[in-house]
């Protein structure tokens, strides 16, 4: 028996000329954290507006939990939580009015399930009679992930959850994601964070409306099949353009300091270096690595110009 929960099958959506969506097929079990993985204008965002009946798909249907988002939308506006990309909560209205509200018109109470939200409402508790609008980044997430969940929703979806905020009230998010899937909360996120793609169950990599491939992290990056080297050197910029002239280069793409290099067959570090220093006059050091999430992601879409 199938333990999917969420089932897309064939979506697409335009916006007159423009085609947003392109016959996106795929499902999320139950309880599984999933991540839509994708640059801006990648369709992400239309694609959760659809499964939280905002926006009616121009063909294709999903179904939550065996009901359809066309057809059942009133039902599942009360089994989904949502929390859009910008702050959307009432800034003049104080971090505890907003939680009553948001549990009013899901005729439910804070207490009845505040054990859902403890661990994320705590922080955020001992400023309950602050504006909305004055609190920081950090805090507004945690109040706007509070109110998505306050009334147990069956399906949580973040579109961009940490787009803004700094480096610890990501990391922290995410650990909230985590502890809130260890109580089989089914949670589609997306974010167009690399690094992020690593944190989730299984992931869809997504580009121009259509989904490049989905999978585990963990097997993305195993299947990655190219040879690739970290190559630096002083002059960043100028090695970059040369690379990208080598008639054995695939690939090559800035990344941090070094330059990520994919070459058409595999080569020692050493040769490739010494070929490099040839090539481009600059003292190098080569290293063979491992490929990382972004690396996968670059080599589809680029798969997918060609």
């Amino acid at each position: 028996m199938s333990s999917d929960f969420l089932n897309i099958n064939n979506i697409s959506k335009s916006f007159g000329s423009v085609e947003a969506l392109k016959e996106i097929t795929f499902s999320v079990e139950k309880g599984e954290l999933f991540g839509l993985i994708g640059p801006d204008g990648s369709g992400k965002t239309t694609l959760i507006r659809i499964l939280i009946t905002m926006l009616f798909p121009s063909t294709g249907n999903a179904q939550i939990n065996g009901l359809d988002i066309v057809k059942d939308f009133k039902k599942l506006r009360n089994l989904i939580g949502y929390m859009p990309g910008k702050f959307s909560l009432y800034e003049d209205l104080t971090v505890e009015e907003n939680l009553k509200f948001f549990a009013t018109i899901f005729n439910t109470k804070i207490k009845d399930n505040y054990y859902l939200i403890k661990d994320i409402y705590q922080q955020i508790e001992p400023f309950r009679n602050r504006k909305a609008g004055n609190l920081s980044g950090g805090m507004k997430q945690k109040l706007a992930l509070s109110c998505a969940l306050i009334h147990k929703p069956d399906i949580l979806f973040l579109d961009e959850p940490t787009t803004g905020i700094d480096a610890v009230s990501r990391v922290e998010l995410w650990e909230m994601l985590k502890r809130l899937k260890q109580q089989n909360l089914t949670i589609v996120v997306s974010t167009p964070y690399m690094d992020e793609a690593q944190l989730c169950d299984k992931v869809a990599f997504m580009q121009k409306g259509e989904v490049l491939e989905i999978n585990t992290p963990q097997r993305i990056v195993e299947d990655f099949d190219l040879p690739i080297y970290s190559v630096s050197g002083k002059d960043y910029y100028k090695l970059l353009l040369a690379l990208r002239k080598m008639d054995i280069t695939n690939t090559a793409f800035p990344f941090g300091e070094s330059i990520h290099l994919t070459i058409k067959e595999e080569m020692n570090p050493e040769d490739l270096n010494g070929k490099i220093r040839k090539f481009t006059d600059q003292n190098t050091v080569t290293k063979r690595i491992k490929a990382n999430i972004e690396d996968c992601f670059m080599a589809k879409m680029l798969k997918k110009d060609e």
